[in-house]
């Protein structure tokens, strides 16, 4: 696909808060009560990394960034 630049930003854009939402939404699964939000932190951190790296692999391979 030959995207513009402009639209390359928007699909990057989309990918990055999609990645924070499933950021925040593990961090919020793996936090016990009464334990310190350290670790829910970098585990929510860890799964956002996670995340953007696989919807930029995914949407490279399909030729669209």
């Amino acid at each position: 696909m030959n995207l513009s630049l402009g639209v390359k930003l928007l699909i990057f854009a989309i990918c990055f808060l999609l990645s924070v939402i499933i950021g925040i939404v593990a961090g919020l699964i793996s936090h016990r009560p009464n334990t310190p939000k350290g670790p829910a932190f970098l585990y929510g951190g860890g799964v956002f990394g996670g995340a953007l790296t696989l919807c930029l692999v995914a949407l490279s391979t399909l030729g669209v960034l």
